[in-house]
């Protein structure tokens, strides 16, 4: 009989293979649909550089509300990070995540408070869960609040909060050691609902930035029900960045949102682009301030005598800096 081990093992060396057929297939699919229909490269040629540029500094500004939710979430597991730190985590996050499907940004973060911050793996979870069950919340809120009838949109976010809760409940009965850590006060999960919501604003503007870009017909309700399609694909990332999961879950719901799906792919081409040139900013960025930093290390390090021994000036920097 296979073990549950055997099982899990089992899944985690089937991931790649399966998230590079995803990938294979969507760029594929991607490629056929634009040779098709032509006339998407001849619209995406005359994109203005000030659209780009608006979504650009819209995704900083995404970055600053990353800051905030896991300001949020770290104040809900009683911890402090320096904006600093919070700043390095998030950027390096988003990194891993656009290489790494399945949301490895989130392993990463779990396990780096663990090391640093002695955040027990369990607590940062729960923790992970409930921002999780917000953002779900929020996003099936924008999907179908302006497309189904009230009392619809109403069960949905009724099911998928209760669905949340009770995954969290059922994980945090096997973690009840360390929970008085917690500080779930209506303080602290409000500012993680705030921070959440105002994630989906960003979202909303730079989706928006886009599909004005290529259809000046797209209304606000149609954008607000396309945010809230893409957002769910997050829950589903097989491939790099989701690439073709989102846009996947974008013509999957066209009934709901009506942009066609010319629009979708010329909107996403925009939105990869501008993301993998924001992207490889801040790993710019992030590789110049590891420079600056080794660099800072080894001339406070001094120079070393004869032997290998550190003057005692040296030596006292050191140690301070371990």
């Amino acid at each position: 009989m296979i073990s549950k081990n055997q099982t899990v093992n089992q899944v985690k060396k089937l991931r790649p293979a399966v998230s590079i057929i995803f990938l294979v297939i969507a760029l594929a699919a991607g490629s056929y649909y634009v040779a098709n229909n032509r006339a998407i490269l001849d619209h995406l040629a005359s994109t203005s550089w000030s659209v780009t540029a608006a979504i650009f500094c819209l995704y900083i500004v995404m970055l600053g509300v990353l800051l905030l939710i896991m300001k949020a979430s770290m104040d809900i597991c009683g911890r402090k990070l320096k904006l600093t730190e919070n700043a390095a985590i998030n950027v390096y996050s988003l990194l891993i995540n656009f290489f790494i499907p399945g949301q490895g940004g989130s392993a990463y973060r779990g396990l780096y408070l663990r090391q640093r911050h002695k955040l027990r793996i369990k607590n940062y979870i729960i923790a992970a869960l409930l921002y999780y069950l917000l953002y779900a919340m929020v996003s099936v809120l924008l999907l179908m609040a302006c497309s189904r009838p009230w009392w619809q949109t109403a069960l949905a976010v009724l099911v998928v909060s209760g669905l949340g809760l009770a995954i969290i409940r059922w994980y945090s009965k096997r973690s009840e050691a360390g929970q008085r850590e917690f500080r779930l006060g209506p303080r602290n999960v409000l500012f993680l609902l705030y921070a959440t919501v105002l994630q989906a604003a960003v979202q909303m503007a730079i989706y928006a930035v886009e599909l004005r870009n290529v259809s000046q017909s797209v209304s606000l309700s149609q954008i607000m029900t396309y945010t809230g399609a893409a957002n769910l694909a997050l829950f589903v990332s097989l491939t790099p960045g989701a690439i073709g999961i989102r846009e996947s879950f974008l013509f999957f719901s066209e009934q709901l949102h009506h942009i066609s799906g010319t629009n979708i792919v010329e909107a996403n081409v925009i939105d990869r682009a501008v993301y993998i040139v924001f992207l490889l900013a801040l790993l710019l960025i992030a590789l110049t301030a590891h420079v600056i930093k080794h660099q800072r290390l080894k001339r406070l390090a001094g120079p070393v005598r004869p032997g290998g021994q550190l003057n005692n000036e040296s030596a006292g920097v050191e140690k301070s800096i371990q």
